[in-house]
């Protein structure tokens, strides 16, 4: 294995790890520490003091910005030269000298890379403009999760309509569990070896194609049903290629979450591959000393030799479907209609305890169906019986809801520890308002309101990290790699004043933008301006992982 620090070349940088088999090491992700004990910002300055002169034509200068380049280092003032779809020059420029097409005066303001959404939901060739995430400066985003995604037999089928569809912003895949257990002929039942050794060619299948990783969403069906055996093996063709699994564990209640989290890491121990806890969270768990405790459990792992991490999203309120609250006997594949008829009873007290334990009825609000934007309190008072009987006529499959369920002290817990990272768990469509504000929310509340955060540290997060979890900043697996704001990299670049950015959305209007980027480019061309799409086709790529 490389040293950690054998491609550090000055202050201020990470090390770009170029074998396809890099371990994604706690330095990496502790970076911060290092160079900001190491580097001051007249180190930087000196080492920028000669301004370039005209090489070439260049697509943009942005000029005079306080750029804070992904990697946790200090925030500089430097120029920024775009040219190709890549940055050119990060550093002094002599402006007059320059032969450049458009300017944008960032003085006063801060420069970043775009924010990378470590898990989001989309349909990028159906609805490709994706506004709600350019507005909050996301420019890539990492989809099929939760075990979900396009079939691997479609992959290619679907990344072609990707492209075509021309996205507002970058699309990048992972295969999904629940996904080729289908796409196998496994389903909802015990894989055996032949099923276990056709899965893990879907695997391999789908990483060829060009997917990032494997998704697995244990607490849904039908990956509920497997066994360790089968989540190791799957694991393998990641492992090998050095990718990543990305898991909504089999749990997230207080009780249960930090055995869901050992199997997660067991996972990883058995196969040799790289795991991600998605939206990490402890469902009605009101107490840090538990988060402080799962922390600890990802900390001795790693220590262990397995490269755990995960990401949070910073709400209160968790969001899917009705299934969640029904028992696995009254969920696909047993037929519903005759556990209503023949356990109705059973079913109903069964409900009645499942919601009281998640905070009772006032704290589910629905998102979909005719019911959405109603509490269900409200909508069994409406109707004049009790909520289990409302649930029950809906079924597991009748709609969606946001779970008032997340201690907020809890949540900050997790999402400042440094191997964490930001994502929404959202999407254009679903009525909660994390598809439209999670990134500009981090930014208003964790650093400029609490300051629980440094700004350095936030974006770090919300891009170089995240970047790093999924290959992204890999050029022997990203070309361009993207993530940090670097010579040679994609030119995905915010443009900001902190004090600017706001969550605009929330329960009650959960689609409004986000307020406050000034400026966003994708892949060096101008996706966002002056609060809407300043392009009028998509800048955004399907990004295909080269393994």
């Amino acid at each position: 294995m490389r040293p950690a620090f054998d491609l550090v070349r000055s202050c201020g940088e990470i090390p770009v790890m170029k074998t396809a088999t890099r371990i994604f090491s706690t330095t990496l992700l502790l970076v911060t520490s290092a160079v900001s004990q190491a580097c001051s910002p007249g180190d930087v300055a000196e080492r920028d003091s000669t301004p370039v002169a005209a090489s070439a034509q260049y697509d943009w200068l942005i000029a005079g910005g306080s750029v804070v380049d992904g990697t946790g280092a200090p925030a500089r003032r430097a120029d920024v030269l775009i040219r190709d779809g890549r940055i050119a020059f990060v550093g002094p420029v002599d402006a007059d000298t320059l032969d450049v097409r458009e300017r944008f005066d960032a003085a006063g303001l801060t420069v970043t890379p775009g924010f990378i959404d470590a898990h989001a939901h989309a349909d990028p060739a159906g609805d490709p403009a994706l506004p709600n995430f350019l507005a909050m400066g996301v420019t890539t985003v990492m989809l099929g999760q939760d075990g979900g995604g396009p079939e691997v037999g479609n992959l290619d089928e679907h990344f072609a309509a990707v492209d075509a569809a021309r996205p507002g912003i970058n699309i990048a895949y992972l295969v999904g569990h629940n996904t080729i257990r289908r796409e196998s002929g496994v389903g909802y039942d015990a894989p055996g070896s032949e099923g276990m050794v056709r899965m893990s060619e879907l695997v391999a299948q789908g990483l060829a194609a060009g997917a990032f990783g494997l998704s697995t969403g244990l607490e849904y069906d039908p990956g509920s049903r497997s066994g360790m055996d089968e989540l190791a093996a799957i694991a393998g063709p990641v492992a090998d290629v050095g990718a990543v699994i990305s898991s909504h564990m089999r749990t997230e209640d207080a009780d249960q979450v930090e055995a869901a989290l050992g199997e997660l890491i067991e996972q990883g121990r058995r196969s040799g591959a790289r795991v991600h806890v998605s939206h990490l969270k402890i469902v009605l768990g009101n107490e840090t000393a538990q988060a402080a405790s799962l922390l600890e459990v990802m900390a001795r792992a790693r220590e262990e030799g397995v490269e755990v991490t995960a990401d949070v999203y910073p709400y209160t309120a968790s969001y899917t479907g009705l299934s969640i609250l029904f028992p696995e006997w009254a969920r696909p594949p047993n037929d519903y209609a005759a556990v209503v008829r023949e356990r109705r009873g059973e079913l109903a007290e069964y409900l009645r305890q499942r919601v009281e334990s998640r905070n009772g009825p006032a704290a589910t609000l629905f998102g979909s169906g005719e019911w959405s934007g109603w509490m269900l309190a409200e909508v069994a008072a409406e109707q004049g019986r009790p909520y289990e009987d409302v649930l029950i006529e809906l079924g597991p499959d009748g709609a969606s809801a946001a779970y008032f369920v997340i201690n907020e002290d809890v949540m900050r817990a997790l999402l400042t520890d440094p191997h964490i990272v930001g994502s929404s768990d959202g999407s254009p469509t679903m009525l909660h308002p994390r598809g439209y504000g999670s990134f500009a929310r981090v930014i208003r509340q964790f650093v400029v309101e609490e300051e629980i955060l440094s700004l350095e540290e936030a974006v770090r997060k919300m891009s170089g990290a995240t970047a790093a979890i999924y290959r992204l900043d890999d050029p022997e697996v990203a070309d361009p790699p993207r993530g940090l704001v670097r010579e040679g990299w994609a030119a995905d670049l915010l443009v900001f004043d902190p004090d600017e950015v706001r969550d605009a959305a929330d329960f009650e209007e959960p689609h409004r933008l986000a307020e406050g980027m000034r400026a966003v480019w994708v892949n060096g061309e101008t996706a966002w301006r002056a609060g809407e799409p300043a392009a009028e086709s998509g800048t955004g790529r399907m990004l295909r992982a080269r393994w």
